[in-house]
């Protein structure tokens, strides 16, 4: 017999299978040994009082053992005949786009212009020890993309957008814990992720794909309003149309499209630092207990939002149990991220605390200390380039104020809030080093003040939250992409070129791993429908 169970049970009673087992038999009045299998199909944690409960909906196998697999297995057909797409870019979006096309028979030329991500992760360990960024393999470049080492987590609202569910599966097709599948806020780690997106990689040359890593599209090519293909950096030359999958990073790829008449416009972004606690204090808080999390709970996460002078401000990213990373893709750029590894297990937790910015707002920011590209016309921001110009020239305030190094400028939580300098900063988990620095002071006083504003407003709704034991650190800028490549909505091809498929973060149209990855699979159908409409 299988039964279906919704459980409400203390941390320790959701602890292991055999406990919920143990639970499940007591309150059901069945023996212990006819329940032969517990399935944890959603979990959540219940924080809202004092005592924290574990919501679980179980599948329950009562004298009978699992049958049907964890997770849904995708077919993937050989392909190596299949007509041609080239995915420039082998984040989530050019991965998933790839393995999707392959399921529609077409045959998948990955195109990466950084390294393979076993590789990659011996330039991004050089930033920290010699202050080095390769403009070509950092957090942002590489195959597996900005998530690759900045995180892992697969926690979306944008389920209205395609299948949440098939995403995952993958991924767990691929190697991941089939907890993913269950936990309300799944997150694979820094750990983990790299070996299932190598998994990934090795199902689309199996099945007949390609894959080229440090290979940079420089151009694409086009002829009479359509994409015949792309140039390389090596040389190389590949034809066929495109899904455009470079990231929210590739600030040469957007200068190219606008300088090739490519319709593009810019995005709203948010901006602001990364705050660190203790990851005890967070504990404490979060979990309204001055023991903390105790045996039983994992890193505290927190969501904090609210409105500041008609902006929003709000936590992003939240990394519970986990590190500040040197995020920089070029030179003379501070750029700060958070990940963490699936234990969850370090002294700190971090969030991105960032302000919203329209392009209307460009107007609104002191230009007395900045000095944004006049060419972006940072009067109106109705230039397409407006807000990629304002977060370098951020990134260079930041790199600036660090000495021109990866060390980055901090501050004290209440200090920033009561705009003094501090004296000295607490121990952190950033690699790099900090450096004291008066973010209230260098920072345009549209973020700055809006930010402090938050601050006050979180610390009176979580007591605790606003101390000089957090530290903030600067800055916060590579929320999502600064622009939008136009498309259209129902084919999804540019408005004006076609064959070429805008995808994921980097175009505007995802905000993180899974909904990158659900953008490129409706890339890859919109690009399979294109060749067969063509008569490729």
């Amino acid at each position: 017999m299988i039964k279906e169970l919704q459980l409400r049970i203390l941390p320790e009673q959701a602890a292991s299978e055999q406990s919920i087992k143990q639970y499940v038999a007591r309150e059901k009045g069945l023996g212990v040994r006819t329940i032969h299998a517990v399935r944890t199909l959603k979990r959540s944690i219940d924080a809202r009082q004092r005592t924290i409960y574990i919501n679980l909906t179980v599948r329950i196998y009562i004298n009978e053992l699992p049958t049907d697999d964890e997770y849904a297995e995708t077919y993937y057909p050989m392909v190596d005949e299949g007509p041609e797409v080239i995915v420039v870019g082998a984040g989530p979006g050019g991965l998933f786009a790839a393995l999707r096309l392959i399921e529609l028979g077409c045959r998948p030329i990955v195109v990466e212009r950084g390294k393979d991500v076993h590789t990659r992760k011996r330039d991004i360990a050089r930033i920290s020890r010699e202050h080095t960024v390769d403009p070509e393999s950092n957090y942002s470049f590489g195959e597996g993309g900005a998530g690759a080492y900045s995180d892992g987590k697969l926690y979306t609202r944008s389920k209205k957008r395609g299948n949440v569910e098939k995403i995952l599966n993958v991924f767990c097709q691929h190697g991941a814990s089939t907890t993913i599948l269950s936990d309300a806020h799944p997150h694979i780690g820094t750990d983990k992720l790299p070996r299932v997106i190598e998994n990934m990689r090795e199902t689309i040359r199996r099945c007949g794909g390609e894959v080229h890593f440090e290979t940079r599209m420089d151009r694409l090519i086009i002829e009479h309003n359509k994409i015949a293909g792309i140039e390389t950096h090596t040389g190389h030359t590949f034809h066929g149309p495109v899904i455009l999958a470079t990231g929210h990073s590739a600030r040469d790829v957007y200068r190219h499209l606008y300088a090739s008449g490519i319709d593009i416009e810019a995005k709203g972004i948010a901006v602001g630092v990364r705050l660190e606690h203790p990851a005890e204090l967070i504990d404490q808080i979060q979990y309204h207990n001055k023991n903390g999390r105790g045996r039983y709970l994992p890193a505290a996460e927190y969501s904090f939002v609210t409105q500041v002078d008609g902006r929003g401000v709000y936590s992003f990213c939240m990394c519970p149990g986990g590190a500040v990373v040197p995020a920089a893709s070029g030179p003379e750029q501070i750029v700060v991220n958070g990940m963490s590894a699936s234990h969850r297990n370090s002294r700190w937790s971090n969030s991105g605390m960032v302000v919203e910015i329209r392009p209307e707002d460009i107007s609104s920011i002191d230009n007395s200390q900045l000095t944004i590209d006049n060419t972006a016309s940072q009067s109106s921001g109705s230039h397409p380039l407006a807000m990629l110009h304002l977060q370098e020239e951020l990134e260079r305030q930041c790199w600036m104020q660090g000495n021109r190094r990866q060390t980055a400028p901090a501050q004290r939580m209440v200090d920033f809030t009561r705009r003094k300098l501090s004296y000295d900063l607490p121990s952190s988990s950033y690699s790099p080093g900090l450096i004291s620095s008066p973010l209230h002071f260098w920072m345009p006083e549209f973020i700055s003040s809006r930010l402090q504003r938050g601050f006050e407003h979180f610390g009176r709704t979580s007591r605790g939250f606003l101390t000089n034991e957090a530290t903030v650190i600067g800055i916060e800028t590579r929320t999502s992409a600064p622009i939008r490549i136009i498309r259209d909505r129902e084919t999804l091809q540019h408005i004006t070129v076609s064959g070429l498929f805008p995808c994921g973060e980097g175009a505007g149209y995802a905000g993180g791993i899974v909904s990158a990855g659900i953008d490129g699979e409706r890339c890859a159908e919109a690009a399979a429908a294109y060749i067969k409409a063509i008569g490729t």
